[in-house]
């Protein structure tokens, strides 16, 4: 079990996806952006790389409210946020989640953070799993697609195979 949680953590913290999620944000210029995942290095490197507000559990309530609230407002536009943000945040403007990480094949976690962004509002809403090919994250996320697909969700797989650097 040990070695495949290392395979696992090793493909959910996939250097390229930092490149990626700079890309998904610059492609959503007027929406307001969750990236969602579970390892703390990895958000921490995404947070830095986008300047946005990480909101992982060691953020003192007081903090996180003020985070929150500057989202809600639009002061800020992306908040980087860990498993903390499955439970309990009101953030009716989200537009776009990108999951970058998460616990292993939990449907019921994809379907929390899919809920942050479905929310009645005057816009489309965009739910991105990067998830890295040929390891079995692929299996974990064919597994969470399936079951959205069963409760209605429409989705559609895309690969990305250019140079996320660029």
């Amino acid at each position: 079990m040990a070695e495949t949680r290392a395979k696992h953590r090793i493909a959910a913290e996939n250097p390229r996806k930092l490149g990626i999620v700079r890309e998904l944000v610059a492609n959503h210029p007027e929406d307001s952006i969750l990236v969602i995942g579970q390892y703390l290095d990895q958000l921490g490197a995404i947070a830095r790389d986008l300047g946005a507000p990480l909101v992982t559990g060691a953020v003192p309530n007081a903090e996180r409210e003020r985070i929150y609230k500057d989202f809600k407002e639009g002061r800020v536009r992306v908040i980087v946020v860990s498993k903390v943000a499955n439970f309990a945040i009101d953030l009716p403007d989200a537009s776009v989640a990108v999951q970058v990480s998460g616990a292993f094949g939990s449907r019921q976690e994809e379907a929390q953070r899919l809920g942050r962004i479905l929310r009645p509002k005057d816009r489309n809403s965009w739910f991105y799993s990067l998830v890295s090919r040929f390891t079995d994250e692929e299996d974990f996320a064919a597994n969470r697609h399936r079951f959205l697909a069963e409760q209605g969700y429409r989705y559609t797989i895309e690969s990305w195979d250019g140079d996320p650097w660029n």
